[in-house]
């Protein structure tokens, strides 16, 4: 199954029994956001609380850490999810945010049937897709048979030895003034890891807010990847996820989901290594 889905092709699948939407917004307002208007039927997920690990020290693995699988498992089943459901998410940021973090989430445990919607919740809204307001009240499931995270991963001390063997392509998705060190609005110091190239996420977007064409960022990463495999490709962000709309976007671009760095320079910034500032 395509890793995207167009809000047109959402609207023409109907109401079937496994279809399930989830709604992936987040921020403070996020739920009182999906309680007034929410795409019908679906359900919300909570970035911090159902996608993430509580954090003790960023430091140890950054803002957003994985859950346990286990963890994970059990949201799905409370949110309704089964092997045999097919699954659409979305956010307001054109799937930029949680709702490819929880695809990348749900992918890693081994599921197949999972999908964003293109464009998120605006394309949704804009093809006249039906909404409700207030809460919605899933039948739950027993939890997700899942063991283990099958998509790769790498650890911060993997990052820093492909720092200095240059054994993996790193790439930085956070806009090019963080990148650069310029600005800084969320973690405690700026600048990127070294040897990190920066290609930001919202490169992959089209000018409405839609991913580009399969070929063109096939074209645009076969370039930046030279001669590597995705499996030395290793991909951060600011904590785990928006790095997760790149790996979707390779995804939509037919190549392997390459590494995904979750600590992120949230969990770098915070410890003594390195710090490069500018386009060195």
């Amino acid at each position: 199954m395509k890793p995207l889905i167009t809000a047109e092709e959402l609207y023409g699948l109907g109401p079937t029994k496994s279809l399930v939407l989830i709604d992936a917004r987040s921020g403070r307002e996020a739920y009182t956001q999906y309680q007034a208007q929410h795409l019908r039927e679906a359900r919300h997920v909570d970035l911090d609380q159902d996608l993430a690990a509580p954090v003790a020290n960023a430091a140890h693995g950054g803002r957003h850490p994985l859950p346990t699988v286990q963890s994970f498992a059990e949201v799905l089943g409370r949110l309704g999810i089964g092997p045999e459901s097919r699954v659409v998410v979305y956010d307001d940021k054109a799937g930029a945010n949680a709702a490819a973090r929880f695809w990348w989430m749900l992918t890693a445990v081994g599921h197949r049937a999972v999908q964003v919607l293109d464009g998120g919740l605006a394309a949704a809204l804009a093809s006249g897709y039906p909404t409700s307001a207030g809460p919605e009240a899933p039948d739950a499931s027993p939890a997700y048979a899942a063991m283990s995270w099958q998509l790769p991963t790498v650890t911060i001390e993997e990052v820093e030895r492909a720092t200095q063997t240059g054994s993996h392509l790193i790439i930085d998705v956070r806009e090019g003034a963080r990148y650069r060190g310029e600005i800084e609005p969320i973690d405690l110091v700026a600048g990127h890891i070294p040897t990190a190239v920066n290609i930001p996420f919202s490169s992959n977007l089209a000018a409405d807010g839609s991913y580009l064409a399969p070929e063109l960022l096939r074209e645009k990463y076969a370039q930046a990847m030279g001669s590597r495999e995705s499996a030395e490709v290793i991909v951060h962000c600011g904590s785990g996820v928006t790095a997760c709309h790149t790996l979707l976007a390779m995804a939509h671009a037919g190549l392997p989901v390459p590494n995904l760095y979750v600590g992120s320079w949230s969990e770098w910034s915070r410890t003594e290594r390195p710090i490069a500032i500018g386009l060195a």
